[in-house]
């Protein structure tokens, strides 16, 4: 533990020095970090992805300086600092855990989730679905909102149930495909709206899923793009099937 508030202790340090003293941290706000913020979780998340530790690592710290930033600009017009905003979430800890600093009986996973849906409404939230961040990719805030929507009940009760609306919503799609109506765009929506529902009663997290697709699919298609080269043939002048026969060698790979 010792080791741990010393290094906490020499950022904080660091970031009151650099605050001082360096052109470029002196000249940072709340708002001219958010981005930088933004593209570290990103980088964070892209590590988790890769499953390197080392990368996670570094990438922890980093988001961990913007946090130690953001309280030390906040201190500076006495709003709150590093210790309020540690605070806070510890008390938030402690009220959303009856079940460990109270009397409440939650064995379950889901039982926890009903009661943290329940202790955020008697806070003074109208909807369960307030906490779901405004500004999420739209992929990952259709998970948070089922998810939520779960935490007070509102589910199927079992995957087959899900597929089977799944289905349904393919079938409404190629009708309004096939009609060439103005509701294309509102039935695929609801198509990917179920998928994800289904990805999350199958134990798969779409966002880690998709993006793992989307590395699959850039480094096969990188392959496409070298081993055509050597051979002296140009993309644009290929033909599909030309172009399979490299794919099918990657995947192979």
């Amino acid at each position: 533990m010792q080791n741990k508030l010393k290094a906490f202790e020499r950022l904080l340090t660091i970031m009151d020095e650099l605050r001082e003293q360096c052109p470029w941290d002196k000249k940072q706000t709340i708002q001219t970090l958010r981005h930088l913020t933004i593209e570290e979780t990103y980088e964070l998340a892209d590590a988790i992805i890769d499953e390197n530790m080392g990368d996670i690592k570094e990438e922890i710290g980093d988001i961990m300086l913007h946090m130690v930033f953001y309280s030390k600009i906040a201190s500076e017009t006495n709003e709150f600092d590093i210790a309020d905003a540690l605070n806070s979430v510890c008390d938030k800890l402690v009220e959303r855990h009856p079940h460990i600093y109270g009397n409440v009986q939650a064995e379950t996973e889901e039982e926890v989730k009903r009661n943290w849906e329940k202790i955020k409404l008697k806070s003074g939230k109208k909807s369960v679905l307030e906490g779901v961040p405004r500004s999420l990719p739209a992929l990952v805030k259709a998970s948070r909102i089922q998810e939520k929507a779960r935490g007070i009940g509102f589910d199927w009760d079992n995957k087959d149930q899900v597929w089977k609306k799944v289905q349904e919503e393919i079938q409404e799609l190629n009708v309004e495909i096939e009609t060439n109506s103005n509701k294309i765009e509102d039935e695929f929506g609801d198509v990917l709206f179920s998928l994800i529902n289904y990805a999350r009663f199958i134990g798969v997290n779409p966002e880690s899923a998709l993006e793992k697709t989307n590395k699959k699919f850039i480094k096969r298609f990188q392959y496409l793009e070298s081993e055509s080269k050597k051979d002296g043939k140009e993309l644009s002048e290929m033909n599909l099937e030309e172009m399979d026969e490299y794919w099918e060698r990657a995947k192979k790979l």
